[in-house]
């Protein structure tokens, strides 16, 4: 068993590490004020090669995986998860295409991603449909006038990247548009540049600001066959991308988590209180070591996930450990950040420093991609099934 990273992902790791020190700390601040997309940093990735982590070499990418993609993201994400976001962007929507797309959208979907000439963004929440994807109610209706083509209507809501995006990943009901059957949902790539295609409005959100989220229209949009992805009944689908996404996700808590101590660290180090510094205090110092080894555990947890993902083991027997990582990094960003405004006080609570933005920041971690409740009961489903067992 070999814990040392490869040759390759060590120096995937300090180019992104050099990157984030250098380009996004000076910007994170400005960015979550403005509130503006950060171009400047999007240009930096791409020309850095960051968008095609995940994508094989044959369509453009680097091949590094989704191993490569969560490396990457912990660096950035220990300054900017917006700036973070915008790597996972390059694999949610693009996830479903890598894993049941035919050869056709691969070669037309994944090279201009991986080159950063184009974005996309993933549709499949909707207001009445968060955590309940079956609750969905965008339809896909057969085009009587093009057979094997779709009209879609309905909307999707929370999209991050919604205005940038130049495709977009959706996910529909094929069937009646009350089934709760699991073949009734089926994906399909819909451009931004398709008569019927909206953005409809953005939001308003208490953190992750500069990648903006937003509201989806979409009204008679005439989807050909060819865009169809995978077969017509593709909710297994939808969970697959997902589960795959764990570790990406996971990266994103751990990269907060470290950002947020390192930070407090430095800052009760040189903190006069009582004729010594705050870190001289034993209690401080058992809740930075509680911090750290929370930290370490968690990275074991999601590197581990991101390589099962790598090999394809993403399926409903691996789901516990994918699921483990996410929950426990995310909620691990929660705590990593709190205690952040707590070890610098008053301080920390003012916009003078940035672990009050972490704070903010890290709450959204345990929502997307499936909220930590989902993450425990996918857990506790692989106990009981006995997937996650010990004899």
């Amino acid at each position: 068993m070999d814990f040392d990273l490869s040759p390759e992902l060590t120096e995937l790791q300090s180019v992104v590490r050099r990157i984030a020190q250098e380009k996004v700390k000076p910007r994170a601040r400005e960015i979550d004020k403005t509130g503006e997309y950060p171009q400047d940093l999007f240009e930096v990735f791409r020309d850095a090669g960051l968008f095609g982590l995940c994508i094989p070499e044959a369509y453009g990418g680097s091949g590094a995986g989704i191993l490569g993609l969560t490396i990457a993201i912990e660096e950035v994400a220990k300054y900017s998860n917006a700036a973070a976001l915008m790597l996972l962007l390059s694999r949610l929507p693009t996830g479903p295409i890598m894993i049941a797309g035919s050869e056709r959208q691969r070669e037309r979907y994944l090279p201009s991603i991986a080159d950063g000439s184009k974005r996309c963004a993933f549709g499949l929440s909707e207001p009445q449909a968060g955590s309940d994807v079956m609750g969905m109610r965008t339809h896909a209706a057969p085009d009587p006038a093009s057979p094997g083509a779709w009209i879609l209507n309905g909307t999707k809501c929370w999209m991050s990247g919604i205005k940038e995006a130049d495709w977009y990943m959706i996910f529909a009901k094929t069937s009646a548009p009350d089934s709760r059957s699991h073949d009734s949902i089926s994906a399909f790539i819909v451009e931004r540049s398709w008569d019927g295609v909206q953005v409809v409005r953005t939001d308003h959100k208490m953190g992750v600001r500069g990648v903006e989220t937003g509201e989806l229209s979409l009204s008679d949009v005439h989807v050909p066959k060819e865009n169809i992805v995978g077969e017509v009944g593709g909710f297994r689908l939808a969970m697959l991308g997902l589960n795959a996404m764990r570790p990406i996700v996971a990266a994103r808590g751990i990269g907060l988590a470290e950002g947020s101590l390192m930070y407090a660290t430095e800052y009760v180090k040189t903190r006069q209180a009582f004729n010594k510094t705050i870190a001289d205090f034993q209690g401080i110092q058992w809740e930075i070591a509680k911090c750290a080894v929370d930290i370490e555990a968690a990275r074991l947890l999601t590197y581990r996930s991101a390589w099962l993902a790598d090999q394809g083991r993403f399926t409903k027997e691996w789901v516990p450990y994918l699921s483990m990582a996410k929950y426990f990094a995310t909620e691990l960003a929660v705590r990593a950040s709190g205690l952040a405004v707590q070890l610098l006080g008053a301080a920390g609570y003012m916009e003078d420093h940035p672990v009050e933005q972490w704070y903010r920041d890290a709450k959204q971690l345990t929502i997307v991609e499936g909220t930590s409740q989902v993450q425990l009961g996918l857990i506790a489903k692989g106990v009981l099934d006995q997937h996650l067992w010990w004899n």
